[in-house]
Protein backbone atom coordinates (compact mmCIF):
# COMPACT_ATOMS: atom_id res chain seq x y z
CA UNK A 1 0.00 0.00 0.00
CA UNK A 2 1.47 3.02 -1.22
CA UNK A 3 1.70 5.71 1.76
CA UNK A 4 0.13 8.14 0.36
CA UNK A 5 -3.10 6.32 0.73
CA UNK A 6 -2.74 5.06 4.47
CA UNK A 7 -6.32 4.12 6.24
CA UNK A 8 -7.99 6.62 8.47
CA UNK A 9 -9.08 6.35 11.96
CA UNK A 10 -12.99 6.94 13.03
CA UNK A 11 -10.92 9.74 15.16
CA UNK A 12 -9.22 11.06 12.39
CA UNK A 13 -6.05 10.20 12.75
CA UNK A 14 -3.93 7.38 9.72
CA UNK A 15 -2.37 4.65 11.17
CA UNK A 16 1.16 4.11 10.44
CA UNK A 17 1.94 2.75 7.28
CA UNK A 18 -1.56 0.98 7.02
CA UNK A 19 -0.65 -1.67 9.98
CA UNK A 20 -3.11 -3.20 13.05
CA UNK A 21 -0.59 -1.85 15.75
CA UNK A 22 -2.90 -1.34 18.83
CA UNK A 23 -5.96 -2.97 17.14
CA UNK A 24 -6.22 -5.66 20.37
CA UNK A 25 -6.09 -3.71 22.85
CA UNK A 26 -8.75 -1.17 20.96
CA UNK A 27 -10.92 -3.99 20.61
CA UNK A 28 -10.80 -5.00 24.08
CA UNK A 29 -11.75 -1.45 25.07
CA UNK A 30 -14.66 -1.23 22.84
CA UNK A 31 -16.02 -4.63 23.90
CA UNK A 32 -15.18 -2.95 27.52
CA UNK A 33 -17.31 -0.06 26.96
CA UNK A 34 -19.88 -1.78 25.58
CA UNK A 35 -20.26 -4.84 28.32
CA UNK A 36 -20.42 -1.67 30.68
CA UNK A 37 -23.46 0.14 28.81
CA UNK A 38 -25.04 -2.94 28.55
CA UNK A 39 -25.41 -2.86 32.51
CA UNK A 40 -25.55 0.59 32.79
CA UNK A 41 -28.91 0.26 30.59
CA UNK A 42 -29.64 -2.70 32.70
CA UNK A 43 -29.55 -0.72 35.91
CA UNK A 44 -31.72 2.04 34.60
CA UNK A 45 -33.99 -0.25 33.76
CA UNK A 46 -34.41 -2.38 36.66
CA UNK A 47 -34.74 1.04 38.76
CA UNK A 48 -37.37 1.98 36.57
CA UNK A 49 -39.47 -0.86 37.64
CA UNK A 50 -38.64 -0.76 40.81
CA UNK A 51 -40.22 3.40 40.78
CA UNK A 52 -43.12 1.82 38.97
CA UNK A 53 -42.54 4.08 35.65
CA UNK A 54 -43.84 0.70 33.33
CA UNK A 55 -46.90 0.07 35.34
CA UNK A 56 -50.26 1.02 34.12
CA UNK A 57 -49.31 1.47 30.80
CA UNK A 58 -51.64 1.34 27.89
CA UNK A 59 -50.53 -1.94 26.37
CA UNK A 60 -50.21 -3.65 29.55
CA UNK A 61 -51.10 -7.32 28.94
CA UNK A 62 -51.70 -7.13 25.83
CA UNK A 63 -50.64 -8.86 22.24
CA UNK A 64 -48.46 -6.61 20.46
CA UNK A 65 -49.81 -5.68 17.05
CA UNK A 66 -48.25 -7.20 13.87
CA UNK A 67 -45.58 -9.45 15.58
CA UNK A 68 -46.56 -12.48 13.16
CA UNK A 69 -47.00 -10.37 10.01
CA UNK A 70 -44.73 -10.09 6.86
CA UNK A 71 -42.76 -6.49 7.74
CA UNK A 72 -43.79 -3.33 6.27
CA UNK A 73 -42.05 -0.65 5.38
CA UNK A 74 -44.92 2.15 4.94
CA UNK A 75 -46.50 0.16 8.97
CA UNK A 76 -46.03 3.98 11.08
CA UNK A 77 -47.88 5.86 7.81
CA UNK A 78 -50.04 3.50 8.04
CA UNK A 79 -51.15 3.43 11.48
CA UNK A 80 -50.67 7.28 11.78
CA UNK A 81 -53.29 7.71 8.79
CA UNK A 82 -55.62 5.44 10.91
CA UNK A 83 -55.05 7.24 14.16
CA UNK A 84 -55.10 10.41 13.02
CA UNK A 85 -57.94 9.27 10.13
CA UNK A 86 -56.31 11.48 7.50
CA UNK A 87 -57.75 11.25 4.20
CA UNK A 88 -55.70 11.03 1.25
CA UNK A 89 -58.07 11.13 -1.71
CA UNK A 90 -57.93 13.92 -4.26
CA UNK A 91 -60.97 16.85 -3.04
CA UNK A 92 -62.66 16.21 -5.97
CA UNK A 93 -63.19 12.24 -5.06
CA UNK A 94 -63.77 13.65 -1.13
CA UNK A 95 -66.43 15.98 -2.22
CA UNK A 96 -68.20 13.31 -4.75
CA UNK A 97 -67.73 11.14 -1.31
CA UNK A 98 -69.52 13.67 0.71
CA UNK A 99 -71.94 14.28 -1.69
CA UNK A 100 -72.84 10.73 -1.80
CA UNK A 101 -73.06 10.23 2.60
CA UNK A 102 -74.75 14.30 2.61
CA UNK A 103 -78.43 13.07 3.17
CA UNK A 104 -76.97 10.22 5.67
CA UNK A 105 -75.10 13.08 7.37
CA UNK A 106 -77.76 15.43 7.43
CA UNK A 107 -80.81 13.20 8.97
CA UNK A 108 -78.52 12.96 12.12
CA UNK A 109 -78.82 16.85 12.70
CA UNK A 110 -81.77 18.74 14.41
CA UNK A 111 -83.23 21.41 13.41
CA UNK A 112 -83.56 23.25 9.86
CA UNK A 113 -80.80 25.83 10.73
CA UNK A 114 -78.51 22.78 11.16
CA UNK A 115 -79.13 21.54 8.02
CA UNK A 116 -79.25 25.16 6.16
CA UNK A 117 -76.00 25.69 7.21
CA UNK A 118 -74.10 22.23 6.62
CA UNK A 119 -75.69 22.41 2.69
CA UNK A 120 -74.48 25.70 2.75
CA UNK A 121 -70.71 24.91 3.59
CA UNK A 122 -70.91 22.11 1.31
CA UNK A 123 -71.62 24.19 -1.39
CA UNK A 124 -68.97 26.36 -0.68
CA UNK A 125 -66.30 24.03 -0.82
CA UNK A 126 -67.53 22.79 -4.15
CA UNK A 127 -67.43 26.42 -5.39
CA UNK A 128 -63.76 26.44 -4.21
CA UNK A 129 -63.00 23.29 -5.48
CA UNK A 130 -64.18 24.03 -9.23
CA UNK A 131 -62.08 27.14 -9.12
CA UNK A 132 -58.55 25.72 -7.22
CA UNK A 133 -56.63 23.93 -9.08
CA UNK A 134 -56.48 20.66 -7.14
CA UNK A 135 -54.56 17.38 -8.37
CA UNK A 136 -56.92 14.01 -9.17
CA UNK A 137 -60.07 13.85 -11.27
CA UNK A 138 -61.74 16.53 -12.91
CA UNK A 139 -64.84 17.73 -9.99
CA UNK A 140 -68.41 16.43 -10.98
CA UNK A 141 -69.88 17.03 -7.99
CA UNK A 142 -72.64 20.19 -8.12
CA UNK A 143 -73.32 22.39 -5.69
CA UNK A 144 -76.91 21.41 -3.56
CA UNK A 145 -80.29 23.54 -3.85
CA UNK A 146 -79.94 24.74 -0.69
CA UNK A 147 -83.99 25.02 0.01
CA UNK A 148 -84.70 21.34 -1.92
CA UNK A 149 -82.08 19.86 0.02
CA UNK A 150 -83.78 21.16 3.36
CA UNK A 151 -87.56 20.20 1.89
CA UNK A 152 -85.75 16.55 1.39
CA UNK A 153 -84.67 16.15 5.12
CA UNK A 154 -88.09 17.32 6.39
CA UNK A 155 -89.84 14.62 4.84
CA UNK A 156 -87.79 12.32 5.83
CA UNK A 157 -88.06 13.43 9.39
CA UNK A 158 -91.57 13.63 9.03
CA UNK A 159 -91.70 10.45 8.06
CA UNK A 160 -89.41 8.71 10.56
CA UNK A 161 -91.72 10.51 13.10
CA UNK A 162 -94.62 8.79 11.69
CA UNK A 163 -93.31 5.48 11.90
CA UNK A 164 -91.96 6.07 15.51
CA UNK A 165 -95.47 7.45 16.18
CA UNK A 166 -97.15 4.36 14.82
CA UNK A 167 -97.97 1.92 17.47
CA UNK A 168 -96.35 -1.48 17.23
CA UNK A 169 -98.86 -4.23 16.09
CA UNK A 170 -98.00 -7.07 18.87
CA UNK A 171 -97.81 -10.75 17.33
CA UNK A 172 -100.46 -12.83 17.00
CA UNK A 173 -100.89 -14.45 20.70
CA UNK A 174 -100.33 -18.32 20.52
CA UNK A 175 -101.99 -20.42 23.70
CA UNK A 176 -99.88 -22.97 25.22
CA UNK A 177 -102.45 -25.84 23.81
CA UNK A 178 -101.61 -24.96 20.00
CA UNK A 179 -97.51 -25.27 20.94
CA UNK A 180 -98.13 -28.30 22.80
CA UNK A 181 -100.61 -29.70 19.54
CA UNK A 182 -98.46 -28.37 17.16
CA UNK A 183 -95.33 -30.32 18.83
CA UNK A 184 -97.25 -33.88 19.51
CA UNK A 185 -98.39 -33.70 15.82
CA UNK A 186 -94.86 -33.39 14.60
CA UNK A 187 -93.28 -35.42 16.82
CA UNK A 188 -96.05 -38.85 16.10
Amino acid sequence: MPDEQKPERRDGTTSAAGTDAGRPASRAAARARIEQQQTWVDLQVRQAMERGDFENLPGAGKPIEGLGAQHDPDWWLKKLVERERITVLPPSVALRKEDAELDAALDRLHSEAEVREHVEDFNDRVVAARYSLAPGPPLITMPRDVDATVAAWAERRAARRTVRAAPAVPPPRRHWWNRWRQRSEGGS
